[in-house]
C-alpha cells in the first residue's frame, strides 16, 4: 500500500469513530442525568436560559411588527395610542387574512391540532413537538403584531415547553422528569416576560406541572431563576411596570377584597363562556373558513377606531390607566371593549392567550369595584383604588388561568408590598375556588374540553388512557365452539385447568363466557354447552381505558371479561384482579413520583 494510501485509511478511522463516541457520550449523559438531581438542575437551568432568550425573541418580533405596521416610536406601545389612524388598522383584517392562510397551508400537511404545555403534561407525560410548537409561536407573534387583542404568553410558554420537551426526550428522561423539564421551560418564560422568576415557577407548578413536590421544585426555580436573568443581562423590559402603594389593610378591607375577588369569578367565566360561544357561532357562519379570521380583523379594527386600548395584549394601556383618574362610566366603557375585543379575537381564530388580557381586565375591574364602592357606600366602603387595580388584576387571572400563588408571587415581585400580596391571595382564593365550583375549568383546560377532552387540570392522567384494555389483556384466551356438548368440553378442558372459555358461534364471533367449574356441575353430560353462556352483551373494546374497564366490571360483577375488536372477534381476556393489580401499581408509581421517592 502506498503512503498516499495509508494517509487515507488513517483519516477515515477517527472520522468513524466520531459517531460512536458521541453516541457513548450522549448514553453515558444519559445515564447520568437520570441517576442525578443535580444534573437535573444543571440541564433545567440551561433550559431555563434558553427559554428566557426565546421570550426575549419572540417579543421583539411582535413589537417590531407593530412598530412598522403602526408606525410607532421605539419607546411607544400600541395599546397606549390615545388614536390610531383609521389606514393603520387595516393591519387587522390583513393580519387575520394572513394568519387563515399560513395556518391553512401548515393544516394540510398536519392536520392534527398542536399540544400545548398543559395538555402535554397532562396526557403526553410532557411530550411535544418542536416543530408543531414553533408554529403556535409564529401564530402567536404574527396575531399580537397586527394588533390583535391576543397576549404573547401562549407563545412563550409553548417555545419554553416545547424546547424542554425536546431536551429531556433527547436525555430518554423518565415520565415525570420530562413532565418536570416541560413545566421548568414555560415557567421560565413566564417568569422572563413578566420579570418575575418566583410568578414563573409557581405558573410551573400550579398551570403546567399541576403538582408542587420536593422532586420538581429544584429544577423549575433554577430554570425559572435563569430566563429572569437573561432579560436582566440584555435589559429586556418586562410586561409589568412595577407599581409602589403604600397600605394598611383591616380585616374589613380583605372582606370587600374578598368581594372583588367574587365580582371576577363571575366576571371569567362570562368571558370563557363567550369565547366558546364565539367560536361555535363563527364555526357556522356562511362565510368561506379562510375568510373568519379577516372578518374578526375587520370587528378589531371597528373597535379600536373609537377604543385604541383594545389593541394588542394592553401592557402599554395597564400602564397608563394605572397613573390615571379615571371615572365609573369610563372604567366600565374600557373594561367592556376590553373584553369584547379579546372574545373576539379569539373566537374568531387569532392565535394567543388570555393571561395578560386578564391581568389587564383584573386591574380595570378591581378600580371599577374601588370606585363604585366609593361612590355607592361612601367613605366607610371606600378601598385604594391603586390596591384594589392590583389585587384586582391578581384575582382575574386566577379567574380565567388559574393559579393562586402564581399571580400572589406576581403582585408581590411587581409591587414588593406584603399586605397587598395577602390581600391578593384573599380576593384570587376566592375566585379560584367560586370557578372551580360553579364551572370547574381554567381558559387552557376550557379549551381542551371544547374539543372533547375532559382533563380539569394538568395533573397526569395520561398514565390512565395508555393502560387500556389491550394493553393488560391475555392474548391466548382458551376458546370453545357454542355448539359441542359438556363431555366434549370437559374432554378438552379438564378441571383446574382453567377458571373461564371464551365461547365462539359458528363465524367465529364472540358468543359469551362459560365457567368451567359450572360446567363440570352440570350432571347432563349432553346439554350443550351455549346454555350455560354468561356476560353475552359485556365485553371490552381494546382501547379502554383502566377506568372505563374497571366500569364494566363493577357493572357486570363479574371476574373475567373478552376484548373484542369491531368484528366482535376476540382478541384476548382480562382478569379484574390483573386489571386491579396494574391499576394500584401505577396509582403506586405516581404516588412516589409525587413525594420525589424510588
Amino acid at each position: 500500500m502506498t503512503s498516499k494510501g495509508l494517509e487515507t485509511v488513517s483519516a477515515a478511522k477517527p472520522r468513524a469513530r466520531l459517531p460512536r463516541l458521541a453516541l457513548e457520550t450522549l448514553a453515558f449523559l444519559r445515564a447520568e442525568i437520570r441517576a442525578s438531581e443535580l444534573w437535573l438542575v444543571v440541564i433545567a437551568t440551561a433550559i431555563g436560559t434558553a427559554a428566557g432568550l426565546a421570550t426575549i425573541g419572540i417579543g421583539m418580533a411582535a413589537h417590531a411588527s407593530q412598530r412598522l405596521l403602526y408606525g410607532l416610536d421605539f419607546g411607544e406601545r400600541l395599546s397606549a395610542l390615545a388614536r390610531v389612524p383609521p389606514e393603520r388598522l387595516v393591519a387587522l383584517p390583513i393580519g387575520g387574512a394572513l394568519l387563515a392562510l399560513v395556518t391553512w397551508l401548515w393544516t394540510r400537511r398536519r392536520p392534527g391540532a398542536p399540544v400545548d404545555p398543559v395538555e402535554a403534561n397532562a396526557l403526553h407525560g410532557g411530550r411535544m413537538s418542536l416543530r408543531e410548537s414553533l408554529f403556535v409561536t409564529f401564530q402567536t407573534i404574527l396575531s399580537n403584531g397586527f394588533g390583535a387583542s391576543v397576549g404573547l404568553e401562549a407563545g412563550y410558554a409553548q417555545a419554553g415547553g416545547a424546547l424542554a420537551s425536546m431536551v429531556g426526550r433527547a436525555f430518554n428522561l423518565r415520565r415525570n422528569d420530562l413532565r418536570t423539564f416541560v413545566g421548568a421551560g414555560a415557567g421560565a418564560a413566564i417568569g422572563a416576560a413578566f420579570g418575575a422568576p418566583f410568578c414563573g415557577a409557581f405558573y410551573a407548578f400550579e398551570i403546567v406541572i399541576g403538582s408542587y413536590t420536593v422532586a420538581n421544585v429544584a429544577p423549575v426555580i433554577f430554570a425559572a431563576l435563569a430566563g429572569w436573568a437573561m432579560t436582566r443581562l440584555l435589559n429586556f423590559e418586562p410586561m409589568v411596570i412595577p407599581v409602589t402603594t403604600a397600605n394598611d389593610f383591616v380585616l374589613s378591607h380583605y372582606l370587600l377584597f374578598a368581594g372583588l375577588g367574587v365580582v371576577c369569578a363571575f366576571f371569567g367565566i362570562a368571558v370563557m363562556r363567550l369565547v366558546g360561544w364565539t367560536e361555535a357561532l363563527t364555526a357556522r357562519m356562511p362565510i368561506p373558513k379562510l375568510a373568519r379570521q379577516a372578518a374578526g380583523g375587520v370587528l378589531l379594527a371597528i373597535l379600536a377606531g373609537f377604543a385604541p386600548q383594545t389593541l394588542s395584549a394592553g401592557h402599554g394601556a395597564m400602564h397608563l390607566d394605572l397613573s390615571l383618574a379615571l371615572t365609573i362610566s369610563t372604567l366600565l366603557f374600557l373594561v367592556l371593549t376590553k373584553a369584547l375585543a379579546s372574545v373576539i379575537s379569539l373566537g374568531f381564530g387569532f392565535r394567543g392567550g388570555l393571561f395578560f388580557a386578564s391581568l389587564y381586565l383584573g386591574s380595570l375591574v378591581g378600580r371599577l369595584y374601588a370606585e363604585a364602592l366609593a361612590h355607592f357606600g361612601g367613605a366607610a366602603l371606600g378601598l385604594d383604588p391603586l390596591a384594589a387595580s392590583l389585587v384586582g388584576m391578581g384575582a382575574m387571572a386566577v379567574a380565567i388561568v388559574g393559579g393562586p400563588l402564581t399571580m400572589s408571587f406576581l403582585v408581590l415581585q411587581t409591587t414588593g408590598d406584603y399586605s397587598l400580596t395577602a390581600a391578593t391571595l384573599t380576593a384570587s382564593l376566592v375566585a379560584g375556588v367560586l370557578v372551580r365550583e360553579i364551572f370547574g375549568y381554567s381558559f387552557s383546560t376550557w379549551r381542551l374540553h371544547l374539543r372533547g377532552e375532559t382533563i380539569r387540570s394538568a395533573h397526569d392522567v395520561g398514565w390512565l388512557r395508555t393502560l387500556t384494555a389491550g394493553r393488560m389483556m391475555r392474548a391466548d384466551a382458551p376458546t370453545a365452539p357454542a355448539d359441542v356438548d359438556l363431555t366434549e368440553f370437559r374432554r378438552r378442558y379438564p378441571l383446574g385447568s382453567t377458571r373461564r372459555v371464551v365461547v365462539l358461534d359458528g363465524a367465529s364471533h364472540y358468543a359469551g363466557i362459560v365457567q368451567v367449574s359450572r360446567a363440570y356441575a352440570e350432571e347432563d353430560g349432553h346439554k350443550p354447552l351455549r346454555d350455560l353462556i354468561i356476560n353475552q352483551g359485556e365485553w371490552l373494546r381494546p382501547d379502554m381505558s383502566i377506568k372505563e374497564t374497571m366500569g364494566v366490571f363493577d357493572r357486570t360483577e363479574t371476574d373475567e371479561l373478552a376484548v373484542l375488536d369491531t368484528s366482535r372477534r376476540v382478541l384476548g381476556i382480562v382478569s379484574e384482579a390483573y386489571a386491579t393489580r396494574r391499576y394500584a401499581e401505577e396509582l403506586e408509581k405516581n404516588r412516589r413520583d409525587l413525594v420525589g421517592g424510588e
